[in-house]
């Protein structure tokens, strides 16, 4: 089974290198230093499964990637992680991001916000799967039953047809 991929994006080395140490034993990490680089990159494979972003970088920052990334369907459902050393209530909130972890990193709570988010992406992945698949099982039975309607129909009139061709004529008007 493959290892759910991670894309860290901030600006400073030594964050990217603790992420880094941290995750790549479970996950597959990718890693840019500065929004734009992000933009690239959140479109080659692998594919990103989860973003951790660092709010404030030189260039775009982390508030415009996830604005461009939100706009975006192919990567509005990839979840997003701010990583800042920000503290205040009113930045966490104003973000949109899924979740908000603080530097300095603790990485038990690290580890553990990454797995929760991940577990809700993969659930949610496979709720969109079967759905689609629910979808069509609708579509083909309609389409089915469409088909029985249209030959039951089809039977009555020449059932009717034999016996009083009046009788048809007013079943096809009906």
């Amino acid at each position: 089974m493959n290892k759910p991929t991670i894309l860290i994006v901030d600006d400073e080395p030594i964050n990217l290198m603790v992420l880094d140490e941290l995750l790549n034993s479970d996950y597959s990490v990718r890693a840019c230093k500065s929004g734009e680089d992000a933009l690239l990159a959140v479109g080659k494979e692998p594919y990103p499964d989860l973003i951790l972003l660092d709010i404030i970088m030189p260039g775009i920052g982390g508030y415009e990637v996830l604005k461009i990334l939100k706009e975006n369907p192919e990567y509005s459902d990839i979840p997003v992680i701010f990583i800042t050393g920000l503290d205040s209530s009113l930045d966490e909130e104003k973000g949109g991001a899924v979740d908000y972890i603080k530097k300095p990193f603790v990485p038990a709570i690290v580890l553990k916000r990454i797995q929760v988010q991940l577990e809700l992406k993969k659930t949610k992945d496979h709720l969109a799967y079967y759905n689609e698949l629910l979808e069509q099982e609708v579509a083909r039975r309609i389409e089915e039953n469409l088909i029985i309607q249209e030959i039951t129909f089809n039977m009555i009139s020449h059932l009717a047809e034999t016996r009083d061709v009046d009788t048809v004529h007013h079943i096809i008007r009906t």
